[in-house]
């Protein structure tokens, strides 16, 4: 998702520099090629070394008559991106009186002025953080469209994002795509349907697709509602369900300010009456009434009938002719854009087997669920 992109990486006297050589390795993971920049205070806690071996690149320790401020971040300089990470108290309330006195502030003010785009990833103890100067400083900065990655708030201290979301949230901030500012509503993972207060009948789905098409959707600008039964993410706005109506209900709401609908959730086909109480395990004679939910992008489409709706269909029959003529039969009657569909086998993997098909085409997609994640992203794109 940075692949080809040049990083400034600006490190500062917080102890959380010492997660900058796991930082420096996973932008280059990523695809981005990185030089550091370090204060004097950073160098206290990690040695300029260690930066160098992460990043493979020389790293700038002071200004000399080389200038490394304009070539790194000046009109013509190298880098695509300023990333300060940790940015300190000191160094934002600096950044934003345009005080140039270490290497990282000097190539703040150079990048500022030459309209790269600057990351800040604070990190503090947390009173600091809610200092009421530091939190002025953080708002006269953002004006000027500096993003910044929110710290996590725990045991007292406003603790650096964690190395994930850093790489999410720069992807973000240098990725141009027609999903900036687009409100993108997406379904994951499976439901489940109670029949009594200990058992459920559920779907398998691991949700790994889903959140790999919520996650490129974020990297591409786009404002990303997850609904799932599933953990927090840095990439979503999360409404967590379980059931296949409560699904419908979250979706419906969310749509009311979406502008597309991606239905990548295994929802339940079929519901049942709840008991109160469990049921007795050995029951000779039991048996339960299945009840069929509604479809939900047919519930969605009824609503809104100009929203962009991608569908995702899987079977189990191995038979690509016949996907492709059920994925159609979908894309026909809810006027959807394009559906994914799958065998079910793919469940639960890392690596998929799709076919992206449209009504007069149908390609297959063959990886990673991370890269058909981004190949969706792709796709809604150009319906935009």
């Amino acid at each position: 998702m940075l692949e080809g992109v040049n990083v400034a990486l600006g490190v500062t006297g917080s102890i959380a520099a010492v997660k900058t050589v796991e930082l420096a390795h996973e932008l280059r993971r990523h695809g981005a090629s990185v030089r550091a920049v370090m204060t004097n205070s950073a160098q206290g806690i990690i040695h300029p070394w260690s930066l160098e071996f992460a990043t493979q690149n020389p790293v700038v320790t002071e200004i000399t008559g080389k200038v490394e401020h304009v070539s790194l971040c000046g009109y013509d300089g190298w880098a695509d991106v300023l990333l300060l990470a940790p940015a300190t108290a000191n160094s934002v309330g600096k950044i934003a009186g345009a005080v140039d006195d270490t290497p990282v502030t000097t190539c703040a003010t150079t990048a500022l002025g030459a309209g790269i785009p600057v990351v800040i990833a604070p990190a503090m103890h947390e009173p600091m953080y809610d200092h009421p100067g530091v939190l002025a400083a953080i708002e006269k900065v953002e004006s000027w469209g500096v993003h910044f990655v929110s710290p996590r708030i725990e045991e007292g201290k406003a603790k650096i994002a964690t190395k994930d979301t850093i790489a999410l949230s720069l992807a973000r901030h240098v990725t141009p795509s027609p999903l900036s500012g687009k409100h993108v509503v997406v379904t994951s993972g499976g439901t489940s349907e109670a029949v009594d207060p200990v058992r459920v009948i559920a779907n398998r789905s691991s949700g790994k697709t889903g959140r790999a098409v919520a996650r490129a959707l974020y990297v591409r600008g786009a404002d990303v509602t997850l609904v799932h039964d599933g953990p927090d993410v840095p990439y979503a706005d999360v409404v967590r369900v379980e059931t296949a109506a409560e699904m419908l209900d979250a979706v419906m709401d969310a749509a009311e300010t979406a502008d597309a609908l991606i239905s990548v959730a295994a929802i339940s086909d079929y519901t049942v009456e709840t008991s109160d109480e469990k049921l007795r395990s050995k029951q000779d004679d039991l048996s339960l009434s299945l009840v069929p939910t509604p479809k939900l992008i047919d519930s969605v489409r009824e609503a809104h009938p100009d929203l962009t709706i991608v569908g995702f269909k899987a079977e189990s029959d191995g038979d690509d002719d016949a996907l492709i003529e059920k994925a159609r039969e979908i894309l026909s009657r809810a006027g959807l854009s394009f559906v994914v569909a799958n065998d079910a086998s793919v469940m639960g993997k890392d690596e998929t087997r799709a076919l992206i098909v449209r009504e007069h085409s149908a390609r297959v997609f063959d990886g990673e669920k991370a890269a058909l994640g981004v190949r969706v992203a792709e796709a809604l794109e150009a319906e935009f």
